[in-house]
Parts: structure tokens; C-alpha cells; sequence
């Protein structure tokens, strides 16, 4: 079996709770490319090694950053013979495990690493993006939100998720409860991990 997992809280906190008590034997992709050292524990690189170590299984890394300078600089580096072995990988999963990320620019990890501004972020939210996954911004009907950031990211996407037999988003809290339905809606999740009191947000929120 073929595992990928994204970057993130929500992905860090699940891979070092597991104890699986057996060796799997799955084979491992990274699914986003890298971000700078200063958030090395949240890397999806990180994540994708420790998963494999937790697992008994092998992991396949993507040899790039997260984001290229420019969209024409991604698509170069996507081709790359290396990096889209990985792609490919990653994309041929049976099980993807990502988060969900809210746009909060006191809490974006795009943010922090420098990729995006708090003022750029909040023209994204201002503009009808409620939350992004797997470095893909996207709109509260589920719709993509058109900008060049998405574009930038060394990654899998939100078509990539929806080819995805299983796909795993954990996320918590009422401040998601938009992004966590605008994802939904994406038809890019097909199982979900939540906690109770966002759930009942979330469906009040589809319901309105």
C-alpha cells in the first residue's frame, strides 16, 4: 500500500500518536515539497520519514521547496525527472493524510515560512478564500480561489485528492468551521476526522 501525507498541525500531532504494534511494509510519498528549517518538525519530508519509520515502511521524498518564485519556475520544477518520480508516487496513493488550514495569518504555517504576507493572506480571505489543503486555496462553495500562490506550490493538488481512493483530513476547532466545509465541498475529502462541537458548526453552516 501506497501512503502520502501533507503538511501540518493536524498531521503531525496524528503520525506521532500512532502505535501500531506491527510492521505495514507501505511505501511512504511526500506530498508537498519542503519548508525552511525553522519549521522542520512540520515538514511534510518530516512527517513522510516518520510515518515510514512508525510503519516498517520505505518513504519516497519530493527534493524541493514548497513553493517555487513564480508559477513558469513550478511548472520547471515539476518536470524535473526526480521530483515528478515523487509527484507521480504521491499522486498514485490509496490513502492521503492532510489538514485543513483556516487562513488565520497569526497561525499560517505559508505565513510564518515567509512564502505569503499577512496583508497578502488577508486580500486572499477578502476575496472569498475561507481555507486551504495540501497548499491549494479554495472558496467556501468548494469552488478553487483563483491566485497565483496554488499555482507556486511543488505539490499534489486539489484534483490530485479528488483521484485519491481515501482521503483523510483531521480538523479541529470553530475557527476552522469554514474551511472545513469549503474542503468538504471540494469533493477532495472522503473521510474526515473532527471533533464534536465542529461538526455541529460545520453542518449548522450548510445548512444556512
Amino acid at each position: 500500500m501506497r501512503l502520502t501525507v501533507c503538511l501540518g498541525r493536524s498531521t503531525y500531532e496524528v503520525i506521532h500518536a500512532i502505535r501500531p504494534g506491527f510492521q505495514a511494509q507501505v511505501h511512504v510519498a511526500q506530498a508537498m515539497g519542503s519548508l525552511p528549517f525553522g519549521m522542520q518538525e512540520l515538514d511534510s519530508a518530516a512527517l513522510a520519514r516518520q510515518l515510514a519509520h512508525t510503519l516498517g515502511g520505505e518513504v519516497l521524498y519530493l527534493s524541493s521547496p514548497l513553493m517555487a518564485d513564480s508559477a513558469e519556475a513550478a511548472a520547471v520544477l515539476r518536470d524535473q525527472r526526480d521530483i515528478k518520480r515523487t509527484l507521480l508516487a504521491a499522486q498514485a496513493a490509496d490513502i492521503a493524510l492532510l489538514g485543513i488550514g483556516n487562513l488565520d495569518p497569526n497561525r499560517s504555517g505559508f505565513v510564518k515560512a515567509g512564502f505569503i504576507s499577512a496583508e497578502e493572506l488577508a486580500a486572499l480571505v477578502a476575496n472569498g478564500a475561507v481555507g486551504e489543503m495540501a497548499g491549494q486555496f479554495y472558496q467556501l462553495d468548494g469552488s478553487p480561489q483563483p491566485c497565483a500562490y496554488s499555482q507556486r506550490v511543488i505539490g499534489i493538488n486539489l484534483d490530485d485528492l479528488k483521484r485519491i481512493p481515501t482521503t483523510l483530513a483531521v480538523a479541529m476547532g470553530l475557527e476552522k468551521a469554514q474551511a472545513i466545509l469549503g474542503g468538504l465541498r471540494t469533493g477532495g475529502i472522503n473521510v474526515l476526522c473532527i471533533d464534536d462541537q465542529t461538526a455541529s458548526a460545520v453542518l449548522r453552516l450548510n445548512q444556512a
